[in-house]
């Protein structure tokens, strides 16, 4: 019990670290730019198609769900919006977390983790070079930023998704598109950014972490690769239940 609460905090306060540390070098304007800019390519462009493949399919389930009961009932006019507001509130920025950090998060950690057990971490040291500025800042920044971009084009086409499905089962084009335009309100489109951009943040210091923690060999590395996920995946869902309940508090 004893080292699973040492555990505990010490995941924390490396968190913390981490973070702290990368957004003093931020503000004092040392950035490593190029790498943050490698980093959004290899983060966003790649991870992008499996995201929006897999929000569409969200998109196309939630019409599917609501299409046929709601036509029956006359309520057809709201499947647009019901959609939309699913999409911007929790679907586009929650799986777009859970794609980057199956993704990218496992990338990082894996990348980072060669790098330690290599000696290639302790060879920057050496060369008075800090990890947390060359290799935990830029992925911090590019994994927020590329998180939040994602998460508007992954809006779109759940969106999309949604309409191809609910026209076949007879909702009409204009009713679709117009609920969207008049529930949608910008409120919740901005605050499924805004939880994106955490998503992102957690994504990349906890594959981060978990790579400059990895000692041993490649088998090390593995562990430090499936950690990185795990992790992730569970304080994507966890902050997303504590980020709705203060975003949108039950009336």
């Amino acid at each position: 019990m004893t080292g699973y609460a040492l555990s505990f905090f010490r995941f924390w306060a490396d968190l913390w670290v981490l973070f702290s540390s990368g957004l003093s070098y931020f503000f004092k304007g040392e950035l490593e730019r190029k790498e943050t800019i490698k980093q959004m390519y290899v983060i966003g462009v790649q991870s992008l198609p499996i995201a929006l493949l897999t929000v569409a399919f969200s998109g196309m389930v939630s019409a599917l769900y609501t299409a046929t009961a709601s036509v029956e009932l006359g309520l057809s006019y709201y499947i647009g919006a019901g959609v939309a507001i699913a999409m911007a509130r929790e679907v586009a920025p929650v799986l777009s977390g859970v794609v980057v950090a199956a993704r990218a998060g496992s990338a990082m950690a894996a990348e980072i983790g060669s790098m330690k057990v290599t000696e290639q971490v302790d060879a920057l040291r050496a060369i008075g070079i800090s990890p947390i500025q060359y290799l935990v800042l830029p992925r911090v920044i590019a994994s927020s930023l590329v998180l939040v971009i994602m998460t508007v084009y992954a809006n779109l086409i759940g969106d999309l998704g949604g309409y191809i499905v609910a026209i076949n089962y007879g909702v009409p084009s204009a009713s679709y598109i117009s609920s969207i335009l008049h529930y949608l309100k910008p409120y919740d489109f901005f605050m499924g950014l805004i939880k994106a951009f955490f998503f992102g943040l957690i994504i990349a210091l906890v594959g981060c972490r978990e790579g400059l923690r990895t000692e041993g060999g490649a088998e090390a590395v593995g562990r430090a690769t499936t950690s990185s996920v795990v992790i992730s995946i569970i304080l994507i869902f966890a902050s997303d239940f504590i980020l709705a309940r203060i975003m949108f508090p039950p009336k």
